[in-house]
């Protein structure tokens, strides 16, 4: 039976899933503060999923973008401390239709003027009764 994804991972299932062997995600825990599995009897190490998604980023900085592990550890803390990136005020009041080409606008739009319709017609029935 598979694991649900909000479950603690051991750490042979986290070297598994990340395929790294399990000294390399000790090592890390040393070289990254961020990293902070939960520790039980005997030091048994439990990792939330957000741990395992840290390790994630980590092993693609260093194995596929050649980061080296104080560029890793650089690019971690900028990310600490940069707020998060909110989308302009204009984005949220867009309507999603602007986004699209023209010839799906006007489906749609057709769409919309069908269901509106449809609604009337509906609202007209349900007041009949």
């Amino acid at each position: 039976m598979a694991k649900s994804p909000e479950a603690f991972r051991t750490i042979s299932e986290v070297a598994d899933a990340l395929e790294v062997p399990q000294h390399v995600l000790r090592f890390w825990e040393t070289k990254f503060s961020q990293v902070k599995p939960m520790k039980r009897g005997g030091g048994r190490r439990y990792y939330r999923p957000e741990d395992v998604d840290l390790l994630r980023q980590i092993r693609r900085l260093l194995y596929h973008e050649g980061y080296t592990i104080k560029g890793v550890q650089k690019v971690l803390r900028d990310n600490a401390t940069k707020p998060t990136p909110q989308p302009p005020a204009a984005a949220k009041t867009q309507s999603p239709v602007a986004a699209v080409d023209g010839d799906s606008k006007s489906k749609l739009h057709g769409l919309l003027t069908e269901l509106s319709s449809i609604r009337d017609d509906l609202n007209k029935l349900a007041g009949d009764s």
